[in-house]
């Protein structure tokens, strides 16, 4: 079993940043590849960003490549992967969700994941 709590998001204006943090539990975390996923009500919900257990991460696009950066934090005890977004459009605004998978064939496909957060909220204003 896998717990996932994401944290920092917020209301920015156009071209701010934010750092977004999923605090994992669970016995075998360190197996599971974390990948960052966005919902806005009107569209199907989306790949951010992902980063298997060796840190190698990927991204949805190279849009988001260049403004974003997925990261894990596995020391001292410290389970964490952020999504630091840098540059923000209004387009990014969405609900952001974190989830573990870890058997993951199709790595931005929701339904590969197994456990999910519950989801921080990220306003971006023009």
């Amino acid at each position: 079993q896998v717990h996932l709590v994401e944290s920092g998001g917020g209301s920015v204006q156009a071209g701010g940043s934010l750092r977004l943090s999923c605090a994992v539990s669970g016995d075998t975390y360190n197996s599971h590849r974390i990948t960052w996923f966005r919902q806005d009500p009107a569209k199907e919900r989306e790949g951010v960003a992902s980063i298997n257990r060796y840190g190698i991460p990927q991204y949805y696009t190279d849009s988001l490549k260049g403004r974003f950066s997925i990261s894990r934090d596995n020391t001292n005890g410290k389970n964490t992967v952020y999504l630091q977004m840098n540059s923000l459009k209004p387009e990014d605004a969405a609900l952001y969700y974190c989830a573990a998978g870890e058997s993951v064939v199709y790595i931005f496909r929701p339904n590969d994941y197994q456990y999910w957060g519950q989801g921080t909220q990220v306003t971006v204003s023009s």
